[in-house]
């Protein structure tokens, strides 16, 4: 645990008692604060009890009388569509508003950094997609090199659950937009800037609301380097924003698809290779096409991304590629399950959206696509110019039958259960497709949450891939 430094006998009421609630909770207890938490949810009040913790309903008039700071969860809003509560009587009563991250980077910078001959770095991830895999792929390579290394944030565990840094460690965090909005302190070693695509609109006022909540991870503390996705005009606008000149390589600029030149550091991928430029001259290049776990252009600029990051670490382009090949991706995320008979399986439970679901289905030629969910304002209408390697959609969920009714001239089947959508697209499938799984919808009509929805695709096709060959068996 990171104990909250700063805070020794001082009032502080946390407001929401999940993963990071109950993380941040703890480590301001350790650091010797007084802490009020509280939870709209009786379950998760009831959980924080039998974790330890004591309740105070900071909802009522006045009870934020005396109290020095207040902590909110990522998932609460404090502005847009309307702030809580709790936020607005904080409000006027002049009490100070952070999360769990702006607050592990104030803690951090308490830290007494003389004991370590190499200062432990924190690298920094945000994105509309990407993030995880991103996060995942530099830490894989530092781990693969011996590198002490620690993830955390909106992947893995919560901020202040991370072990105290050791000489030398990286700590990578991958952040949402929610978690920079509201964060009084972003101060990374290095700050990674993917790609920016329509997210949560309604959250941040709008698309220019939600570029600004991401944009304060480069603009609050300024980072050594930063590393930013130029697909999009917000990312170029952003590296343009950060550098002084066109020369200035404390901006590494990525892109996939298109090849960038000039006299900084440039990092893109065309045509399956990764390649990197630096004051006019190439210094590397990678073969990503045969990396299992880094399938179509998207995972490529997830590649960019990282090897960007890890080059602004130290490590050198070798120890890099070496360490891709052994990478095998994330759950949930373009995971290869199973290959039988020539098909492949791959879930990617993960794409909620239209523009990850369209990464997707960019990424494999020919595809049995699974998709529906409880669907998000316009459907899929988007996804008409990406259909071209569908063979077929097997539509499931709330939103089956308007999303066919968007599918146009692609061949669909409403089978309602993923049951029955893996078991319809494995009997009709052909050697050298892939069944995949991109739901490009929420998950709340029938499970928890995207990973629920991943696992329930991985048990069906194991079911049905052992009925076939208990019934070859038979034959």
């Amino acid at each position: 645990m990171i104990e909250v430094r700063g805070y020794q006998n001082r009032r502080v009421a946390v407001l929401g008692l999940g993963r990071s609630g109950l993380s941040v909770a703890r480590a301001l207890m350790s650091g010797g604060a007084e802490v009020q938490a509280w939870d709209d949810s009786a379950e998760a009040r009831a959980m924080a009890e039998q974790a330890g913790l004591a309740l105070t309903d900071i909802s009522r008039p006045g009870a934020l009388e005396g109290v020095d700071l207040l902590i909110v969860s990522p998932g609460i809003p404090h502005l847009y569509p309307a702030p809580h509560p709790v936020i607005a009587a904080a409000w006027e009563a002049g009490v100070p508003v952070d999360n769990d991250i702006g607050l592990f980077f104030r803690s951090l910078g308490h830290a007494d950094w003389s004991r370590h001959d190499s200062p432990p770095r924190v690298v920094a991830v945000t994105g509309s997609n990407g993030k995880s895999t991103t996060v995942a792929l530099i830490r894989h390579v530092l781990a693969e090199l011996g590198r002490p290394v620690q993830l955390a944030g909106n992947i893995g565990r919560g901020v202040f659950d991370l072990d105290p840094p050791e000489d030398g460690e990286v700590i990578v965090l991958e952040l949402s937009s929610y978690q920079t909005e509201l964060a009084r302190a972003l101060t990374p070693d290095i700050a990674v800037f993917t790609n920016l695509s329509p997210d949560h609109l309604d959250r941040h006022g709008g698309l220019g609301g939600y570029f600004a909540a991401k944009r304060r991870l480069f603009a609050e503390g300024g980072p050594d380097r930063a590393v930013i996705g130029v697909d999009e005009v917000e990312g170029r606008f952003l590296a343009n924003q950060i550098a002084m000149g066109a020369a200035d390589d404390r901006v590494i600029r990525i892109s996939s698809g298109r090849k960038l030149s000039g006299p900084g550091w440039n990092v893109f991928a065309r045509k399956g290779f990764l390649t990197e430029w630096r004051k006019g001259r190439q210094l590397a290049a990678i073969d990503l096409r045969e990396m299992r776990g880094l399938p179509g252009a998207h995972n490529h600029q997830n590649a960019c991304a990282a090897y960007g990051a890890l080059r602004a670490l130290g490590v050198g382009p070798r120890d890099i590629e070496r360490a891709f090949r052994s990478f095998t991706g994330l759950p949930h995320r373009s995971q290869l399950v199973a290959e039988a008979g020539g098909v492949a399986f791959v879930n990617d439970s993960k794409a909620t959206n239209v523009d990850s679901a369209a990464q997707a289905l960019r990424a494999f030629p020919r595809i049995r696509w699974i998709a529906g969910g409880l669907g998000k304002e316009g459907g899929i209408a988007a996804l008409g110019p990406h259909l071209g390697n569908v063979v077929k959609a097997y539509l499931i969920g709330h939103s089956a039958r308007d999303f066919a009714l968007q599918l146009g001239s692609t061949p669909y089947e409403i089978c309602e259960t993923m049951a029955r959508a893996v078991a319809r697209a494995a009997e009709e499938a052909e050697p050298g497709d892939t069944v995949l799984l991109a739901p490009a919808a929420a998950s709340f009509d029938q499970y928890r949450d995207f990973e629920r929805r991943g696992e329930d695709f991985i048990a069906c096709v194991k079911q049905t891939l052992a009925r076939r060959e208990g019934t070859a068996d038979r034959d």
